[in-house]
């Protein structure tokens, strides 16, 4: 990482006046450190306004302006999402231009690298992964029709044959529907982009969101250490030590989460990939990669990954033992997502509860659309610190007022 000249040996003597850190520029060790602020230590208290102000007024206060940027963000969600996308992009990949800044590779030159690499890295999945997917749901869609029949005349009588029960089901209806409508699923893409204007506007949108993401994560990867200075400085001076060690909690909360969830998709999807092909199964790579892919959404990712990987495996096989092999593969990867890879790669440290995360991209994601999901996991994160920093103040002042009484 390039020396700050802001991080000098004379700026490190007084702890306030140590510079805010940039985010996800900070070693393995670092991130997953523990916060700064220990739990029995006391919150800074904040510049005198805030403090002349009374608990009521503090929390109108906070309730105004939560609204207020609320409704700012609904208002221009349509604009903000190139910019929130590459500030997450940008965030994440921080890391890696410094690591080029402390080996003398120009920030510029660097930035330009990593833009292009992530660039590469998703125009190679989308080409590969949404024609995949497509043609899957295309032929799982026109062989519906021969699982369905198989389901009524050979796994149902099995089913009977073994528990000794008589359940049955009239799939006529079902079968008809499902044969209706196989061709309607493989071509709602073309109907979609066959409509001049819905798909002349999402084509716009895309193609501007396209070419602006790319420039803004040039510049933001470029001057991050600038835009997290003349952050620190638009603070004021007795807000500084709150704000930091607030700011410090949330990069060590996200980036961790961010880092950690990414390496668990990755391996994810390799050991999906490569199970799956050994499985023999056609469709291995795309049912591979979407689940792999999907799985920073807790169990949800996981359902659609398994639900596409079983409708290929029941469409491509008639033996029983090639199915159950696929259902193999999904289990035990669910097991090394639960037990291995997510504990080791992610941690208890953050906080972030499966069921939060899932409400939070929900919720987000029905106020404020896509920008809403992107910014779900970073709200979180926030209002995780914040919790923490109440419940620390609350400790403390409680350990203050049962120690009065005694001195």
């Amino acid at each position: 990482m390039a020396a700050d000249p802001k991080m000098s040996k004379e700026n490190f003597s007084p702890p306030v006046e140590v510079a805010l850190p940039t985010p996800l520029e900070t070693t393995c060790s670092e991130a997953s450190a523990a916060p700064i602020a220990s739990p029995a230590a006391p919150v800074a208290t904040g510049p005198r306004w805030w403090t002349d102000l009374t608990p009521t007024l503090r929390a109108l206060v906070v309730a105004g302006l939560v609204i207020a940027l609320g409704y700012l963000i609904g208002a221009l969600a349509p604009v903000l999402t190139p910019f929130i996308a590459g500030a997450i992009l940008s965030y994440i990949a921080a890391p890696v231009v410094a690591w080029l800044a402390a080996r003398r590779v120009p920030r510029a030159a660097g930035a330009v690298l990593i833009v292009l690499t992530i660039g590469a890295l998703i125009a190679g999945l989308v080409l590969v992964v949404v024609p995949l997917v497509s043609n899957e749901i295309s032929q799982i869609a026109k062989k519906m029709p021969e699982l369905i029949t198989r389901a009524q005349t050979e796994w149902l009588p099995w089913v009977n044959t073994k528990l000794g029960t008589t359940i049955s089901f009239d799939l006529t209806q079902l079968k008809s529907l499902v044969q209706d409508n196989a061709g309607a699923v493989g071509d709602l893409s073309a109907q979609l982009a066959g409509s001049l204007k819905l798909g002349g506007q999402m084509l716009l949108g895309v193609v501007v969101n396209v070419m602006l993401l790319p420039v803004v994560m040039f510049y933001l990867l470029r001057d991050w250490p600038t835009l997290i200075d003349g952050v620190d400085h638009l603070v004021p001076r007795g807000a500084r030590p709150m704000v930091r060690n607030l700011a410090r909690e949330i990069d060590a909360v996200l980036s961790e989460f961010l880092r950690g969830q990414g390496l668990v998709m990755l391996a994810l999807a390799t050991y999906y990939c490569i199970a799956l092909k050994l499985a023999g199964l056609q469709f291995w790579l795309p049912v591979g990669l979407v689940t792999g892919l999907l799985v920073f959404i807790p169990y949800i990712g996981f359902g659609m990954g398994f639900l596409l990987g079983m409708l290929a495996a029941l469409t491509q096989f008639s033996t029983l033992g090639p199915i159950v092999a696929v259902a193999v593969v999904f289990g035990i990867g669910q097991i090394l997502e639960g037990f291995v890879l997510t504990p080791y790669l992610v941690g208890d440290r953050i906080g972030l509860h499966p069921l939060a995360v899932i409400f939070a991209l929900m919720a987000f994601g029905q106020l404020f659309g896509f920008v809403g999901v992107l910014l779900a996991l970073p709200a979180s994160a926030a209002l995780l610190v914040a919790q923490r920093v109440m419940q620390r103040s609350l400790t403390h002042a409680e350990n203050t007022s049962a120690v009065r009484p005694a001195a």
